[in-house]
């Protein structure tokens, strides 16, 4: 464990990767502040996926327990045609063999179990509110932060290291790439919404359905309740637009209309859902906006200062890594200090470890993401088969699901082999 007096980690954001990374300094000695732009952090957001991979460095955190209270153990993964044809079907987490399940969680819930275990261990000084980074300057034994409050007024905070954690928009990484631009769009609108109602299938099954033009996404995020058998289900649909009509930056709480889209949907149908139309119109509140990512950057480290989550690699949410990967990266960053200290031989070694890495998923999820089978399918039959092997080998078909699981660092028996990343010989409090 690291010891001794130094000025505290500065962790921009509050999102799930600042907070792990929080955690995770807090368990290996290191002091950290998270600065976060918001004036309350509130449960936003619907329904992701955690990986086995970061499952288990969230058990390593103490966490298990917590997870099983707030979400669902996802068991299957599923693809359908747009008719209802079953191309793939596939065990998850323990079902899969894995040794730590897969997780299907409504993203706020997370984040605020994050949030109040940082509370419970660091302090309630260890989130400072209301303090949106806007910029850093390197100095000879760390960093200098500029900060902007919610009523406009100014301070500076003093670190040894930066984190940028700060999101799709991080004031970090525009910092240090200033002429980036906007997000780069993929011509792809999302809806998402969360719906109350009877789960399909085994209430354990993530499914995903259609082509490249029109996707469906649906799995549940919480148990059903003993008494109604309703539970909350998330859902996605997507659609394919041209790209020179521009579109709306980004902007998770944008509510939109159920007529914007469910037109796209008329004559899908499938075994497993009743109505669909009765799905997305039950949702409470309904959200748009658009798949965007960024092109992988040739560094994320400038001195003291480094990028970790979606200020280092925003791709597209298509194999459920957004989040687990931000969990990854605050646990290897946090391996990386006890290796090399808390300076920026650290923050080099952190980045020589994982920016490889979520380039090729950037760039994977772009052409070839783990549905892409599904654009195959239509392709070739237009989405009617009564055979799937009669349309693509079952060779192709599990060769495509284990490439995607090896690069994005889940593939089962290199994750069941693999040590913590954090080595277990540090004291965690009771959680």
């Amino acid at each position: 464990m690291i010891a001794g007096n130094m000025r505290p980690v500065l962790i921009a954001g509050g999102g799930i990767g600042g907070l792990v990374t929080a955690l995770t300094c807090h368990e290996i000695g290191v002091p950290a502040v998270v600065l976060e732009s918001v004036s309350e952090l509130r449960p936003l957001g619907v329904g992701i996926n955690l990986q086995p991979n970061a499952v288990r460095e969230l058990g390593c955190l103490g966490l298990a327990d917590q997870l099983d209270a707030i979400g669902v153990r996802t068991a299957a993964y599923n693809m359908y045609s747009r008719l209802g044809g079953l191309i793939w079907s596939e065990p998850r987490g323990l079902a899969a063999g894995y040794r730590w399940p897969q997780y299907s969680v409504h993203r706020g819930e997370l984040q605020m179990l994050l949030y109040r275990t940082v509370i419970e261990r660091l302090g309630a000084p260890a989130i400072r509110t209301s303090a949106r980074v806007t910029a850093f300057e390197n100095t000879a034994d760390g960093v200098v932060v500029t900060l902007v409050d919610t009523d406009g007024s100014t301070d500076t905070e003093h670190g040894r290291l930066l984190i940028g954690a700060d999101g799709i928009h991080s004031a970090v990484r525009a910092q240090m790439y200033p002429n980036e631009g906007e997000p780069l769009w993929s011509g792809k609108l999302l809806w998402r919404g969360t719906t109350r109602t009877t789960p399909f299938l085994d209430g354990r099954t993530m499914v995903l359905s259609g082509n490249e033009t029109t996707k469906l996404v649906s799995y549940p995020i919480s148990e059903p309740d003993p008494a109604t058998g309703a539970a909350n289900l998330n859902w996605i649909a997507q659609r394919s637009f041209d790209k020179s009509a521009g579109f709306n930056k980004e902007d998770y709480t944008r509510q939109a209309k159920v007529d914007d889209f469910l037109f796209a949907f008329d004559g899908w149908s499938f075994a497993w859902l009743d109505d669909l139309e009765s799905l997305v119109r039950g949702a409470e509140r309904l959200y748009e906006y658009p798949l965007v990512d960024r092109d992988p950057l040739p560094r994320w480290t400038e001195g003291n200062v480094t990028l970790l989550g979606d200020a280092a690699h925003v791709m597209y949410p298509v194999g459920s890594n957004g989040a687990s990967q931000a969990i990854v990266d605050g646990r290897m960053l946090g391996r990386a200090m006890l290796d090399h200290g808390v300076g920026s031989a650290a923050l080099e070694h952190y980045e020589r470890e994982m920016r490889p890495r979520t380039e090729r998923m950037i760039l994977t999820n772009r052409t070839a993401g783990p549905d892409h089978i599904m654009q195959i399918v239509e392709e070739r039959c237009g989405g009617r088969f009564d055979d799937i092997t009669e349309v693509v080998s079952a060779d192709e078909l599990q060769e495509f699901a284990d490439n995607y699981k090896k690069t994005a660092g889940f593939a089962i028996s290199e994750l069941n082999s693999s040590p913590p990343i954090i080595p277990p010989v540090l004291d965690l409090p009771a959680s």
